[in-house]
């Protein structure tokens, strides 16, 4: 808190100076709500040999491991841009092969892609960086593309169904697996079986458009922090003591703030 203070307090006073800042704006962004229904998942030939034996399945969890954004010129309207988005989910699924037999787990794969128009500005400067080549004395040096970027900010997706399906049942996107992701999984992807899952998912994004740009700012001080590093090396036992007891984690507020 003392740090905070420190870096705060110069607000109350008349600003030095301006002084000029390289740093990104944003000129564009949307927000989305998506829900994904039934996204063909899918398994690699180890997952796949349990899948063919499942009465019922349940997807425990799932999460996203990478995504794939391109930014593409809109044709005839200056200044926008497509952003095309593929996100790659890993599943976490229990599968139930018989009512006396434990639940094997096994991990998925779903894709999605999407694409929205936003505003990114025009921009033809080309832009060169010492730090390209610094142990490089015969280099060509890189050039910065003048596209703004694309910054896709979400969350992990909420499960909202999962069940079992004929192959030719399942939606599928079409999306070629990146290497990168395939990786993330034990055995080889497969696609020619009878049995297949299907989950749907609920997402949300926030999808911007920047640039690198210089703006001036009003400059009051440099922020100095005023508290000193510690190490504590007191009693463990005392420094439990000081911790407030967690009331909330055994009496949850009973009002609803759904």
């Amino acid at each position: 808190m003392a740090q905070n203070r420190a870096c705060n307090s110069g607000y109350n006073q008349k600003f030095k100076e301006a002084v000029c800042i390289d740093t990104s704006r944003i000129y564009d962004s949307c927000c989305d709500r998506d829900c994904l229904a039934d996204l063909r998942v899918h398994f690699t030939d180890t997952a796949q040999h349990i899948i063919n034996c499942a009465k019922s399945v349940r997807t425990k969890k799932a999460e996203i491991i990478n995504t794939c954004i391109n930014v593409e010129e809109v044709p005839f309207n200056k200044g926008c841009y497509s952003v095309d988005i593929t996100f790659f989910f890993r599943l976490h699924i229990e599968v139930f092969t018989s009512p006396s037999c434990e639940t094997q787990k096994v991990c998925g794969l779903a894709m999605f892609s999407k694409k929205c128009v936003l505003f990114g500005g025009e921009g033809t400067v080309r832009t060169f960086t010492s730090q390209s080549c610094e142990n490089e004395d015969d280099a060509r040096i890189p050039c910065i593309n003048t596209a703004p970027r694309a910054k896709v900010q979400t969350v992990d997706p909420i499960v909202l169904e999962t069940s079992l399906c004929k192959t030719d049942e399942c939606c599928d996107c079409g999306c070629r697996i990146p290497c990168c992701v395939a990786n993330c999984f034990d055995g080889n992807f497969c696609n020619d079986n009878e049995t297949a899952v299907k989950v749907t998912l609920g997402l949300f994004t926030i999808v911007q458009l920047e640039r690198d740009v210089q703006i001036l700012i009003p400059a009051y001080d440099f922020c100095i922090p005023d508290k000193e590093c510690c190490f504590n090396a007191e009693d463990p036992c005392e420094s439990f003591r000081k911790i407030g007891f967690p009331t909330n984690e055994f009496f949850p507020p009973s009002k609803k703030h759904c």
